[in-house]
């Protein structure tokens, strides 16, 4: 009898598996909530150290959970302010989701980035505003219109763009250099799921929305070289202006029209 007394009491003094479970969860959920007022803690300017060497930041403000870059410059030259706010349960994962609100001048977007094993993605890219705030991104000075962005999907691996998806569209179109600065009409350029190749190459559709010009084109975006092609047709409609009738008919003359009366065109351009 004694004997077995002894040997239950052994038995009992084991620690059961399922408690053992419960207590490592509640470690490591003290552990987490304790990385999180620690980070949560940290102000806004640590997240300058992980930018890139052509990335300068300025004017910070907040905490690195929920902060803001009111002046940030890229390679010297002004990129407007940046505000972000991170979602802790991703770094459960190992990975970095946050929500980004960017303006430069009257120019503004928002999306949500994910980042992962060196690739970000961006998603539900919704903004727009003046193309001529955007002329140090490439937008030739005298060109003027308001554009509207709703990409759904843009990811990169931090050296060239890996998918893009979605619509831009420019409203008001006009240049001070082309046809006395006449209205042009407004624009949607479309990117398919498959619009980006294995280069980083972004090839989209561009249609007219309505206007004085109808145009059916291809255009072709390389972001390494800086450089891009239009291909398509244009043609213009009954409320052209005088002074565009007659950049369109030097065209004609040089590019020739088809059966349709269509105007071919191939132009390269930069950026």
């Amino acid at each position: 009898m004694p004997a077995s007394r002894s040997t239950k009491r052994s038995t009992n003094s084991e620690p059961r598996p399922g408690r053992a479970r419960a207590t490592a969860v509640w470690i490591l959920i003290v552990a987490v909530v304790a990385l999180g007022v620690f980070v949560s803690a940290l102000p806004a300017s640590v997240a300058t150290r992980f930018l890139p060497p052509n990335v300068h930041a300025d004017d910070l403000s907040g905490s690195i959970w929920h902060g803001a870059m009111g002046k940030v410059t890229v390679a010297g030259r002004d990129a407007g302010a940046l505000e972000w706010r991170i979602y802790p349960a991703a770094l459960l994962h190992l990975s970095l989701k946050l929500d980004l609100h960017w303006v430069h001048r009257g120019f503004g977007a928002e999306a949500t980035a994910a980042i992962d094993r060196g690739r970000a993605t961006l998603s539900a890219i919704r903004g727009g505003g003046p193309i001529e705030d955007l002329q140090e991104f490439g937008v030739v000075r005298g060109w003027r219109g308001t554009t509207d962005i709703a990409l759904d999907k843009l990811s990169t691996d931090m050296v060239r763009i890996l998918s893009a998806s979605g619509d831009v569209t420019v409203t008001g179109l006009s240049a001070a250099q082309l046809a006395g600065g006449a209205e042009l009409g407004g624009y949607v350029l479309h990117l398919g799921t498959d619009s980006v190749d294995a280069n980083g190459v972004v090839t989209g559709q561009l249609n007219d929305t309505g206007g004085p010009l109808k145009v059916q084109g291809t255009i072709t975006v390389s972001p390494q070289q800086h450089s891009g092609t239009l291909s398509g047709t244009i043609r213009e409609r009954n409320l052209v202006s005088e002074d565009l009738r007659k950049e369109l008919d030097s065209l004609a003359q040089l590019r020739g029209r088809d059966r349709d009366g269509n105007i071919p065109v191939d132009l390269e351009f930069s950026f």
